[in-house]
């Protein structure tokens, strides 16, 4: 196969020469290995003459979505401005927008504001406030009138006076004496009155312990509640900075993707000259624009993903209306190896998380809780004893049915049949569930953080060895197979090869690069602690 002109040829092999993924960036001088360094801003597509632009398939897609625009460049103080706070908790937060530069920092101080995960916890930790409230109560005294009225007794009778009487069967009567005899009872009435006062056994509940149990039990739920809100940031921060760096992945990935496409359109124009020529044949044609295809269905389906990154973690921001077409900071990929990790073995790391990781302090409260609640459940053995003060009277003589009369009384049930054995029995198994659950967490602890390392260690070698050999040895081989191919010396299938090859590493180094950063964040979700900086 002959060879095209000099011109030509060089032409060629800027445009596919100089498909390199966008987000390409030196390894720091610690984390390099011997070989041929990749430069820290290779050339892109945009330096052989034309710009980097969206095809028409794109355009329209973007059209068909119609995003909205940001209503304001940079964080404002309005983006994380806290919810307001109702009697219940937080209140939902009124509908915001998103700057139109988000940081990774900027969505984490969006999150921690406003995002709904966080706002829920919050409601959880009031909840607990609230029982722990209703636990210390002291019961309300009880305070009870009565009225009644004794039938058949009549103090009115003209002429007369009433004295009541027993006769000889035991029946009550009024024995009515003649009114010359100065027989009178003008404190006599037929109407009684009943005043009672109950304390409902605060006083028993105060002195036999009950109430302090109580509040020591709701006390403990309420510190675990914190922890468990705390925790709930950790996990969801995760899953923030992981939705975060997918969005910088899939916008990595479009640039690229559009590269690919622009210079595989130019190579397709240019194999139309060699095709009239009869430089290629019929096959081959087809074969490249074959590929140039391949490279438009790609930059749509960049697009799309990157659009539904950008939606997921729009939502995890709490933006409830139509998510605007933000950008985010390509520089979160770029390599680093954050000292705190640097500096730290796989020992001092778990040593670390075991004491700060809140789900695993939660249940050191649940145990407590659990512990309490047994002796709650014994101390409630003991009857609840109310103390009353009752006052009666039915007429005020000395020699009336009821005269003044106060009383006090003691009342509880007698625990004759039931010593509350099935309240201690399940107080026991929760404590002895929350023994187990706090041994699990903490060997949980350990399987993560061991597990989050491994998965930095891997994903940093495979990090460094793209950044050092893979992506030059990949751009290398694609230039000189291409040089081949238009001189006669290679065959098609061997540039096509070498093409798909060096697509294929930029895309695993975007992924690479990705999973990397994702790797060092479930390290941070592992100890429970910010490791970046």
């Amino acid at each position: 196969m002959s060879s095209m002109p000099s011109r030509r040829r060089s032409s060629s092999v800027a445009a596919l020469g100089a498909l390199t993924l966008t987000l390409a960036f030196a390894a720091p001088a610690e984390a390099q290995a011997p070989g041929p360094a990749v430069p820290a801003t290779p050339p892109n597509a945009g330096q052989s003459g034309t710009a980097t632009v969206p095809p028409a398939s794109v355009t329209r897609q973007a059209a068909t979505v119609d995003a909205p625009q940001a209503t304001h460049a940079t964080l404002a103080a309005s983006d994380t401005q806290a919810a307001s706070q109702g009697d219940g908790g937080p209140l939902v937060p009124p509908p915001t927008d998103l700057p139109q530069t988000v940081s990774l920092d900027d969505a984490l101080k969006i999150f921690r504001a406003r995002g709904f995960g966080l706002l829920i916890a919050d409601a959880s930790v009031v909840s607990a406030e609230g029982a722990e409230r209703a636990a210390s109560y002291v019961p309300n005294p009880q305070l009870g009138l009565g009225y009644g009225r004794v039938l058949n007794y009549n103090t009115t009778t003209p002429g007369s006076a009433a004295v009541p009487i027993t006769n000889v069967n035991g029946a009550a009567t009024n024995l009515v004496l003649p009114a010359t005899a100065g027989v009178t009872c003008s404190g006599c009435s037929a109407n009684q009155y009943t005043i009672s006062l109950s304390d409902q056994a605060a006083i028993e509940d105060s002195i036999v312990g009950k109430r302090h149990l109580r509040v020591k039990v709701a006390h403990a739920a309420l510190e675990a509640a914190k922890l468990s809100r705390a925790d709930a940031e950790r996990t969801l921060s995760l899953q923030l900075k992981s939705a975060y760096f997918q969005v910088v992945q899939a916008e990595a990935a479009y640039e690229f993707t559009k590269d690919v496409e622009q210079a595989a359109s130019h190579e397709l124009d240019l194999n139309k000259e060699r095709l009239a020529a009869g430089k290629i044949n019929d096959g081959d044609f087809e074969r490249i624009r074959q590929t140039a295809l391949e490279a438009q269905q790609a930059v749509d389906t960049s697009f799309q993903t990157l659009r539904q990154n950008k939606v997921a973690l729009a939502f995890l921001l709490g933006v409830r209306g139509r998510v605007p077409d933000f950008n985010i900071d390509k520089g979160s990929l770029k390599f680093a190896v954050p000292e705190a990790i640097a500096s730290a073995s796989a020992t001092d790391l778990v040593r670390e998380a075991i004491r700060r990781r809140p789900d695993l302090a939660s249940l050191g409260y649940q145990e407590e809780r659990a512990r309490a609640s047994i002796a709650l459940a014994r101390r409630q053995r003991f009857p609840d004893i109310a103390v009353a003060l009752q006052y009666t009277q039915t007429g005020t003589d000395p020699t009336s049915i009821q005269p003044p009369t106060i009383g006090v009384s003691l009342t509880g049930n007698l625990p004759l049949f039931y010593q509350q054995q099935g309240e201690i029995k399940q107080a026991q198994a929760d404590f002895a569930t929350q023994q187990l659950t706090r041994g699990q967490t903490a060997a949980q602890v350990v399987s993560d953080v061991e597990s989050a390392y491994a998965a930095y260690i891997g994903t940093r070698s495979l990090v460094e060895r793209m950044e050092s050999v893979l992506l030059a040895s990949a751009r290398k081989a694609l230039d000189l197979t291409k040089i081949q191919w238009l001189a006669g010396k290679a065959n098609l299938t061997d540039y096509l090869d070498a093409r798909q090859a060096f697509i294929a590493t930029n895309v695993e180094y975007l992924g690479d690069l990705t999973n990397y950063w994702t790797a060092v964040a479930q390290l941070e979700a592992a100890v429970g602690k910010e490791l970046r900086k």
